[in-house]
């Protein structure tokens, strides 16, 4: 859909400032997606945004909605996965597992399944099925030597399910796979490792100087949009009893 040159420039200008935000302060992400989904609502990219920023401040049943809406403009499986994540988010680990054995699952990319399959392995722990999910883990993608941008994560989430089911030698050797991998420190294998060989980290600088000080940091997010698609109601009927719920594998 296009919009009248001026109107695209705002929407442009607040969409910039979510993927800006979205990991340091996914508050003000929030907000701006806002912004941009009252200004354009019909905006698939818009509506994906707004779900990604929902996403982050842990607004599943938002979050869900603004998937689904950009899903039916485009077509798109694309965030197959992440909505399925939502539903985890919601308490609904079972739609989660359902959704893994959908046909869209076959029609994503190698990226969109070994994250699907993350999202499903988090989903048997969430019914506390520890040895299905170390199952559900294991795949050509986790037993190769290769490394993509899903290894770090992948070979993290077999670690800390190892590490769940009591296999703690196991889990030190994917630990260390994952820190292997891990370029970018996408994650927190290193401390994993530590915390399992008992290392302590210990302030260098002492607990007695008096004169030291240690600096923190504080980081308002505006109105909401009452511009939504009608047909969004239907979708949101399902979610908006639940609101909170952890995320990710």
């Amino acid at each position: 859909m296009s919009l009248p040159k001026t109107l695209a420039e705002d929407v442009a200008r607040n969409l910039v400032m979510v993927a800006r935000l979205l990991d340091e302060d996914p508050e003000q992400a929030y907000a701006y997606s806002r912004i941009a989904l009252r200004l354009a609502s019909r905006v698939a990219a818009v509506r994906e945004a707004a779900g990604f920023a929902a996403y982050a401040t842990q607004k599943y049943a938002e979050a869900l909605a603004e998937f689904r809406a950009s899903r039916r403009m485009t077509g798109s499986v694309e965030l197959w996965p992440v909505m399925a994540d939502c539903e985890r988010g919601l308490g609904r680990p079972e739609r989660a597992m359902a959704m893994a054995g959908e046909p869209e699952v076959q029609k994503l990319d190698k990226a969109g399944q070994v994250e699907m399959r993350l999202v499903a392995a988090g989903a048997r722990r969430d019914m506390g099925q520890i040895d299905a999910a170390i199952v559900t883990l294991q795949s050509s993608e986790l037993a190769s030597s290769a490394v993509h941008p899903w290894t770090p994560r992948l070979r993290y989430a077999y670690a800390d399910a190892l590490l769940a089911a009591g296999r703690e030698d196991e889990a030190r050797e994917w630990f260390g796979k994952a820190l292997e991998a891990d370029k970018d420190g996408s994650t927190d294998a290193s401390d994993r490792l530590a915390e399992l060989d008992g290392v302590e980290f210990v302030d260098a600088l002492g607990d007695d100087d008096d004169d030291a000080a240690t600096p923190s940091a504080a980081a308002a997010a505006p109105a909401v949009s009452d511009d939504l698609d009608e047909e969004d109601d239907e979708d949101d009927e399902d979610d908006e009893d639940d609101e909170d719920g952890p995320v990710k594998a």
